[in-house]
């Protein structure tokens, strides 16, 4: 067991990876699986004498696809397989924030509009966009009353939303002045 153990960590390490063997024989596995869950580590892996003697281990990723499934993995492709599984993971996880930014945006609203629904909002209840990406006219003490009203900050001026010329012959949401960026407003929970 320890040999398989020693060479699967050092496959892993080779690999960039960041190992943690807990040998603890005095805490229950739910108790470790639950305190390394917790702690956010994003594969566990499990390795004992049964194991060793089919040439396995058992995967269980923290998110994901397939993240609620255990799976058995070959001792001799541990470190690829890791890569492999860890990978997808990012990609899934990243993909579906992009998805939620990207249907989270409202555009074209109007400040009334804006904070009507925001008023609406109670965390994260609220079935709509939390985002709005609007044509604005830099003014800290129009940004004080926005805040004020209705709770929302800029968040960010995207970089994408605000190439040269995008905000040109646009007025200003709040002011109706002519904008000088797209700013995306929203509230901080």
């Amino acid at each position: 067991l320890n040999s398989a153990l020693d060479k699967m960590v050092d496959d892993l390490k080779a690999q960039g990876f960041r190992v943690k063997v807990d040998d603890r024989d005095f805490v229950r596995n739910g108790a470790k699986y639950f305190e390394w869950e917790r702690k956010g580590v994003p594969l566990r892996i499990e390795l004992g004498p049964r194991d060793v003697a089919n040439n396995a281990c058992v995967f269980k990723y923290r998110a994901g696809e397939g993240s609620d499934d255990k799976v058995s993995v070959s001792l001799d492709e541990v470190a690829d397989q890791a890569k492999a599984g860890l990978d997808a993971m990012q990609a899934s996880l990243f993909g579906a924030a992009k998805e939620r930014l990207d249907t989270g945006v409202a555009t074209g609203v109007t400040y009334d509009e804006m904070k009507t629904a925001l008023e609406g909002d109670e965390a994260s209840a609220y079935p709509g966009s939390g985002l709005y990406l609007v044509p604005w006219k830099c003014d800290a003490e129009n940004e004080d009353k926005i805040k004020t009203e209705c709770k929302a900050t800029i968040r960010c001026y995207p970089l994408d939303a605000n190439e040269e010329g995008l905000h040109e012959g646009k007025k200003c949401f709040y002011s109706g002045d002519d904008a000088t960026h797209m700013a995306l407003f929203g509230r901080a929970f």
